[in-house]
């Protein structure tokens, strides 16, 4: 059974980090395209914040969280994380790790082939 399961978020203060990760299972992240974390906010539609491909040697951010999320991949612990540095209240919302097996972008809902259930993050 293909598994993305999320965890670390939370509530902060303005300014602070949180790091979020994403364990796979059934599934090897090294093994797929790329993988993405996605974020969605009451009454707003799920967006791209970061996505990882060529085993950690691409990297690409949305320009909103660029110089304060950094995303990398643990092979050895087949998890994918994000850390997440001077957090803004508009950063708050649901994050949703995100998975391609087949070629293609993550950084697209529509195009995601793997999701995970979603970490709730607050930032107050």
């Amino acid at each position: 059974h293909v598994q993305l399961v999320e965890s670390g978020g939370g509530s902060v203060q303005t300014g602070g980090s949180l790091r979020l990760s994403c364990e796979a299972s059934g599934y090897r992240h090294s093994s797929g395209v790329c993988a993405g974390w996605f974020r969605q906010a009451p009454g707003k539609g799920r967006e791209g914040v970061a996505s990882i491909r060529d085993g950690g040697a691409t990297t690409n951010y949305a320009s909103s969280v660029r110089g304060r999320f950094i995303i990398s991949q643990d092979n050895a612990k087949n998890t994918v994380y994000l850390q997440m540095n001077d957090l803004k209240p508009e950063d708050s919302g649901t994050y949703y790790c995100a998975a391609k097996v087949v070629e293609g972008s993550c950084s697209t809902v529509t195009a995601i082939d793997l999701w995970g259930r979603g970490t709730q993050v607050t930032v107050s």
